[in-house]
């Protein structure tokens, strides 16, 4: 003999208030995907300049310049030449990007990232 009680469960109501707070997530998410894939391509593109033999005897203007071919094959359209900084250092240089990705996000609100990197480039490349 089976007692019927109440179901239990979740109404309309907070369900649709789980869906409202799971899709503003999902949107907030697809506009910062973007942001750290470009920050991922960066990322990639100064690994692989310091892998390149000789690049710490190259001059500041022809390493940016491998700099952004190796970018603008992933097109990365946040990064400018005044993002990327060069400090001379023992064997080579140190290779600093520094940008700022905004995003409207509602209404007067926009979602900001920040993002600064290094990576040392020696004479000989990295091993």
């Amino acid at each position: 003999m089976k007692h019927m009680g109440t179901q239990r469960g979740m109404t309309l109501t907070s369900f649709l208030v789980v869906l409202i707070v799971v899709g503003f997530f999902l949107y907030v998410g697809m506009k910062l995907f973007p942001m750290y894939q470009e920050y991922y391509a960066v990322r990639s593109a100064m690994k692989s300049l310091a892998k390149e033999p000789g690049i710490g005897d190259m001059q500041p203007a022809n390493i940016q310049s491998l700099f952004f071919k190796r970018l603008y094959i992933n097109y990365s359209d946040n990064v400018k030449p005044s993002n990327v900084k060069f400090d001379r250092k023992e064997g080579g240089w140190t290779l600093r990007v520094n940008y700022e990705v905004r995003r409207p996000l509602i209404g007067n609100l926009d979602v900001v990232g920040k993002f600064d990197s290094t990576q040392d480039l020696n004479r000989r490349g990295a091993e």
